[in-house]
């Protein structure tokens, strides 16, 4: 048993912060995708498969023990096995599972689109397969990721990637995911646990793109940062004005009218920036060149580096506007919504080599 698949990454369109604290983001699932591949094995082992190399271990009821200390690298994606495998909670053959890099810029930087997110959401969908399972997937990975981001991440992230197309969505509690994962329950809990708050939205109609700066951040950090400055009053009051501003933006990509939508754009960046240095030199040249060729943009996550997230009238403006930031040294990307997690008819010759070769 054996099957191919492909998760896209994420941008955040509004809502950053927010989320974290109940409040409503959006978020758009976007290419490029990343690639995975699961081969179920004859034996009780389980291997990952990444660039950097492989991790082995064997298959239990309370998750995988793993030969060796689990590397940074690996984190997510073996956490995501072991939370599957209690899902599961009973002798299982193993398989192995590889999954392709996180895409990188033309310096070899990650995007800042959601990596581990789209790995963990890839390492879920997997394990289900091989296993024959029919638990939920979005919820066992918003488990996995958070857990392996020491609670701060919204899962919105997750959540593009899982469901795909421009989603609304609101934060999911699992804390008592943790709860029945401790106490040997979690498989009954991932069905009796509520649903996830999560809308796919209509298709949008402006035409969107990013920008990458050049410079990388933490997303943990920063958000360790915003919370350490900003007490719970201000963050409700924070929540307030960004659903507001959201729901105008939400309005806006409908494309019927780009002016208004444009204001509510700089409003939701201009909110952004009350909670901290968040913007760099590089999104102020971005954005300022958005402006004039007509289009609108704002940082896009965390802040403090990756990159800004575009919006232009039509397709002949927006590709005018990526030209010009190549010319001046800016990776850019054109967005369109993307499917979510899905199975692919071919399988990546380079994931395929690195089961093949394992021994």
């Amino acid at each position: 048993m054996e099957r191919a698949l492909s998760a896209p990454g994420k941008l955040f369109v509004s809502g950053e912060y927010a989320v974290l604290w109940g409040g409503v983001a959006r978020v758009a699932a976007v290419a490029p995708r990343t690639a995975a591949y699961v081969r179920r094995r004859e034996d009780a082992r389980v291997h990952v498969c990444l660039e950097e190399g492989s991790l082995g271990g064997s298959v239990t009821p309370r998750g995988v023990r793993w030969e060796r200390e689990v590397p940074a690298g690996f984190s997510f994606v073996a956490r995501t096995l072991d939370e599957a495998l209690r899902a599961h909670g009973r002798a299982s053959q193993g398989f192995d599972f590889a999954v392709a890099p996180s895409a990188v810029g033309p310096n070899g930087q990650k995007l800042g689109m959601g990596g581990s997110a789209c790995a963990t959401v890839l390492a879920a969908e997997s394990a289900r397969y091989v296993l024959e399972e029919r638990y939920d997937a979005l919820k066992l990975a918003l488990l996995a990721h958070t857990q392996g981001q020491g609670g701060k991440g919204s899962g919105g992230d997750v959540a593009a990637s899982f469901a795909g197309g421009v989603l609304r969505y609101r934060r999911y509690d699992v804390t008592p995911l943790v709860d029945a994962s401790n106490g040997g329950r979690l498989s009954a809990a991932l069905t009796e646990s509520a649903s996830v708050d999560v809308w796919r939205l209509p298709v949008p109609r402006v035409s969107m793109a990013y920008a990458f700066t050049g410079e990388s951040a933490s997303t943990r950090v920063l958000i360790g940062q915003v919370e350490a400055r900003l007490e719970a009053a201000g963050r409700q009051a924070f929540v307030e004005r960004s659903n507001v501003v959201g729901q105008v933006m939400e309005d806006g990509l409908a494309g019927w009218d780009f002016r208004g939508f444009s204001e509510a754009v700089k409003a939701q960046h201009a909110l952004l920036l009350e909670l901290g240095p968040l913007e760099t030199e590089g999104m102020r040249r971005v954005l300022s060149m958005a402006a004039a060729y007509g289009c609108v943009g704002k940082l896009s996550g965390a802040g403090g580096g990756d990159g800004c997230i575009l919006f232009a009238p039509d397709a002949e403006a927006r590709a005018e506007l990526c030209k010009g930031l190549e010319s001046r040294g800016f990776h850019t990307l054109l967005l369109e919504a993307e499917q979510g997690v899905r199975g692919e008819t071919q399988v990546d010759a380079r994931l395929r080599a690195w089961v093949d070769a394992l021994v």
